[in-house]
This record gives C-alpha cells, sequence and structure tokens, in this order.
C-alpha cells in the first residue's frame, strides 16, 4: 500500500486562518467527487470557519478529544483533514502527540491536509521561546513536514492579527488573557512571521535545487540574492 501525502498549512500565529483554509481545500475536493472526512477542527467558536464545515462528513472525536483513527481508517476516506498537528493526546490515546495519529493515517494511505504555527516547527521551538516567552503546546518533528507533499503558508500582517484578537475573532474574549496579550505583541508576531517565511523561502530553495538535478539544469538561475566577498590573501585579509 502506498504512503498517503501530507499537506500542511502552516502560519506564523494563531488566528491566521490555518483552519479556514485546510477546510476550504476539504471543500474543494469533496466537491470534484474526493471521499473528505474531517477527523479533528478546531473552530473556537469563529463563525466562518464554522461554515465551512457545512456538507463535510465529521468522525467524532473520541471520549478524550482525539482523533478517533480506528474509525477514520474503517471509512476508508480518500482524505482526512486533521486540524492541530501538534496537539498532545489525552492520557488513553494510542499515541502521544496528534502527528503520530497523522503519521499512522499516512502509512493507511489515506491522504491528510492539516495546520500548524512555526513555532510547533521541532527545530524552531527555541528560538520561538525566546522570542515570545511561552512554550508551544507541543512540537512536530522536522522529518515529517520535510516529508509533506506540500507546505503552503497562510499569512497575515501583525496590525490584522491584532485588530482580529480584539475583535474576538481568534479567540472567544474570556480566553484571552495575559499571556494572549503578550504573544499577540507586534514585535512578536513580526519576528515569527520572518521565520515562517523564511523558512519556507529555504524549502523552497530546497525543492528548486532538487527540480535542477532531477532535470539536469547547469545554468545559474538568480532566484535569490548572493553575497560575494573579494579578499586578497594577504594574512589581514
Amino acid at each position: 500500500m502506498a504512503r498517503g501525502e501530507l499537506r500542511i498549512y502552516l502560519g506564523a500565529a494563531p488566528g491566521v486562518g490555518k483552519t479556514y483554509a485546510m477546510l476550504g481545500e476539504g471543500r474543494r475536493r469533496a466537491a470534484r467527487g474526493t471521499n473528505v472526512v474531517v477527523g479533528a477542527v478546531e473552530t473556537y467558536g469563529r463563525k466562518r470557519t464554522e461554515e465551512q464545515l457545512i456538507g463535510l462528513e465529521i468522525v467524532p472525536p473520541t471520549l478524550g478529544g482525539d482523533v478517533d483513527i480506528d474509525a477514520v481508517i474503517v471509512k476508508k476516506p480518500h482524505v482526512a483533514l486533521i486540524d492541530d498537528l501538534a496537539r498532545p493526546n489525552s492520557a488513553n490515546a494510542a499515541h502521544r502527540f496528534r502527528w503520530q495519529d497523522v503519521d499512522q493515517l499516512l502509512d493507511a494511505g489515506i491522504h491528510v491536509v492539516s495546520a500548524m504555527d512555526i513555532d510547533e516547527l521541532e527545530s524552531m521551538r527555541d528560538v520561538c521561546v525566546a522570542i515570545t516567552g511561552q512554550q508551544p503546546q507541543g512540537t512536530i518533528p522536522d522529518r515529517l513536514v520535510r516529508g509533506a507533499e506540500q507546505v503552503e503558508l497562510v499569512d497575515a500582517t501583525p496590525e490584522a492579527l491584532r485588530r482580529r484578537l480584539a475583535h474576538g475573532n481568534i479567540y472567544p474574549p474570556d480566553r484571552v488573557d495575559a499571556s494572549t496579550l503578550e504573544y499577540f505583541r507586534a514585535g512578536n508576531l513580526a519576528a515569527l512571521r520572518q521565520l515562517a517565511l523564511l523558512w519556507l523561502a529555504d524549502r523552497v530553495d530546497e525543492s528548486l535545487d532538487a527540480y535542477r538535478r532531477a532535470h539536469d539544469i547547469d545554468a545559474h538561475w538568480e532566484t535569490r540574492e548572493r553575497v560575494v566577498v573579494a579578499l586578497t590573501g594577504a594574512p589581514d585579509g
């Protein structure tokens, strides 16, 4: 059995629209006749996000709120939508983290569309904690993310995110506390956005290099800035 393909919607922070984009992709595929199920989704009461669920089949979570892996596999969908890739599972779950649930679904030949923030990438955790002062709920190994068939950036400016937070369009007002406001400082959001953009740019660069090698393209393409340093070779150079 061929392993399923993983598509990830990557954001700099909560509220950029990752879940909305994920559900939108599911709706487009379902409209084309693809068998799509929703294995996990967190709308935080966002009306527009909840509207994206209309018409999609939802596999209810377990009593612990985890993905019901067995139920999803029994349905044999072509695509499963699994939100919040880094989320820790409950104590009674088969796996510790949701990304491990996704790994199992991929092994079962099911394509998965998911979503994550840049601070949940294992290699980015420390630098993101240094910026925000807050630990992510869980982390995802780089090998899973780099092995994804597609990683698409869902972007929003810090100003737009702060407006969404103020209007209650990211979390309900009763969930916004001092730590949330600290996380959503304009400087923090700008730094996280830069990290997400740079990480994705590096991945695109790797894909381009692989394409050029596969097609024996030796010509130099000026797709990125280059720094050239000239030295004389003298001892004080």
